[in-house]
């Protein structure tokens, strides 16, 4: 667990979510562990990991339930609905406004060139993140088992993702489970 120097407010849940959306517009993951872990160190980069790894188990935007699960660890209910408007609220404004540009400059080439730069930038981002989780990853070396074989099943088999989660998540939790927890019924 981290170890706290004080309790993390609702203020301080929006304002660190809603910085975490503007600073992160598009790959917005990469600077959330980055302020969540480092920054803010509202929790370890194992715990990130961990959490991250549950978010992504989950239906819905990663980065949202993230949000809603730090929030409701620190704050409750009503932390998790602090820390989701924080993250919504910023980026849908601006969402609106870039949507209406788009609309009526969208097809210029000079765009579109700038829309391809930025796919490059986010997917650089999103690297990264993959790049750190691994690091942490290689504590438990058994784990990148799995996480070799997901990246095979899904990058050069083209297996659908959601068949690869169903099928390797609940045999990746009971290993972890009896090989780092020593769970009774593990």
């Amino acid at each position: 667990m981290v170890t706290q120097r004080h309790e993390i407010t609702h203020s301080e849940l929006f304002w660190g979510f809603n910085q975490i959306a503007l600073s992160g517009f598009g790959g917005v993951m990469a600077w959330a562990r980055r302020a969540i872990v480092e920054k803010r160190g509202w929790l370890s980069s194992e715990e990130f990991t961990t959490l991250f790894g549950l978010c992504q188990f989950m239906p819905g935007p990663n980065i949202v339930n993230l949000s809603v699960c730090i929030g409701a660890r620190f704050q409750g209910a009503s932390g998790a609905v602090v820390s989701l408007l924080g993250l919504l609220c910023g980026p849908f404004v601006i969402i609106i406004a870039l949507g209406a540009l788009y609309g009526r400059f969208g097809e210029l080439p000079a765009i579109q060139a700038m829309l391809r730069g930025i796919a490059a930038v986010a997917a650089g981002l999103i690297l990264a993140m993959g790049v750190r989780m691994a690091a942490d990853l290689l504590k438990r070396p058994f784990l990148m088992i799995f996480s070799v074989a997901i990246l095979v099943a899904v990058v050069f088999l083209h297996w659908p993702l959601v068949m690869v989660m169903f099928g390797l998540a609940p045999i990746s939790m009971w290993v972890a489970a009896r090989r780092y927890c020593r769970a009774p019924w593990a």
